[in-house]
């Protein structure tokens, strides 16, 4: 089955030497939801934006349904759009707000009314259509969006940074309406954040950019679990870094030597020949105490705090590099006082031999021809 969505060597600059998007290739699924995740200024708004229709790629195409969109404007390609401001007209009611989307594209007024009554049902907001949305909550507000991007069952759904403006315990609670509707209506959503704990929970897959160009995309499972990159590792989740020069390689397992001479069993994340120095990859809650393990590492406890669902604790190692450990409650050994020695363990699959970060920084020039 073709893509549903398409970008196709697509660069973007505003300046002619400086490429805020670069070489983007990527294909998205009819109904998938994909997040661009990354910093700000990574490049995945401004692709977000050229999609829309907002911006014009300086060079490649983009392609929605087979259909080159590059000479589409905005009103014309058919997508629903929700912003974190909600963007709705603050003069009109909550169901002239919903409608305007049929009001320009001049469906009959008796198809309207029921529309809408049906858009609203679908993101719990019935009864309520006679308010303006100033007497709305901000999560009613932001429903009210969602209503009005979906209510002319648009070919695709773009989302950006809809859920920034809420507070913690009700964009939490969004996240799982907004997936519900997707799972609902199979619509295709390309969604953009920087939290990367959103992404996780809401996502198909995940594309992860980097100063204008996608570092890794899979599913959530992947890459949390399989970084290709001490950004992407560090990024997405919470992640230990051990640096060290990879001392042996035999197929995707390596020995790795750290600064105290010592060695660890990892599995190669990367293709990085023998000598290279590299970071070593480990997930707070993959490590644990006192358990017969393929590496072991001494350290000295510097903080434990109790969270409910796990212990957290802080331990140094012997060059005072620190790293994090997550146990469950019934895990973690009694007691535990700061300043005691601490033996710890964890597998060579849970440890990824990976790029030292900003070793292969992207050169951020423009290539010549476009200079």
């Amino acid at each position: 089955m073709p893509p549903h969505v398409e970008f196709i060597g697509v660069e973007k600059t505003y300046d002619g030497r400086t490429l805020v998007v670069r070489n983007l290739d990527l294909a998205i699924a009819r109904g998938e939801f994909l997040t661009l995740l990354g910093p700000s200024g990574s490049g995945k708004t401004t692709s977000l934006t050229m999609l829309a229709g907002f911006e014009t790629p300086t060079r490649g195409e983009i392609r929605l349904e087979g259909r080159s969109l590059l000479r589409a404007p905005p009103h014309k390609r058919n997508i629903g759009m929700v912003f974190q401001n909600y963007a709705l007209f603050p003069h009109m009611t909550v169901a002239e707000n919903v409608a305007f989307p049929l009001s320009v594209r001049r469906v009959a007024r008796g198809e309207i009314g029921p529309r809408v009554r049906r858009a609203l049902e679908m993101v719990r907001l019935e009864g309520l259509g006679e308010r303006h949305p100033a007497q709305l909550s901000g999560g009613q507000q932001q429903r009210v969006a969602l209503a009005r991007a979906l209510v002319f069952s648009p070919a695709l759904v773009l989302m950006d940074e809809p859920l920034g403006a809420l507070d913690k315990q009700l964009r939490e609670h969004m996240q799982f309406e907004i997936k519900a509707i997707h799972r609902q209506l199979g619509v295709t959503v390309v969604y953009v954040t920087h939290d990367q704990g959103e992404a996780l929970t809401m996502s198909d897959r995940i594309a992860v950019f980097s100063q204008g160009a996608i570092q890794q995309i899979g599913t959530p499972t992947e890459l949390y679990d399989a970084p290709a990159s001490a950004f992407v590792a560090q990024f997405i989740g919470e992640n230990n870094r051990l640096a060290g020069v990879v001392a042996a390689i035999e197929g995707r397992r390596c020995r790795v030597r750290l600064a105290d001479g010592s060695t660890i069993s990892a599995t190669l994340g990367l293709d990085l020949p023998r000598g290279a120095g590299c970071t070593l990859s480990i997930r707070p809650e993959r490590l644990h105490l006192g358990l017969a393990a393929e590496n072991r590492l001494a350290a000295r406890l510097a903080d434990v705090t109790f969270h409910g669902d796990h212990v957290r604790l802080r331990v140094l190692l012997a060059d005072a590099t620190e790293l994090v450990v997550k146990l469950g409650p019934r895990a973690a050994p009694h007691p535990l006082t700061p300043g005691q020695t601490v033996e710890l363990g964890f597998e060579a699959r849970d440890c990824r031999a990976l790029d030292v970060p900003g070793a292969a920084a992207i050169d951020s020039l423009h290539p010549p021809a476009l200079q």
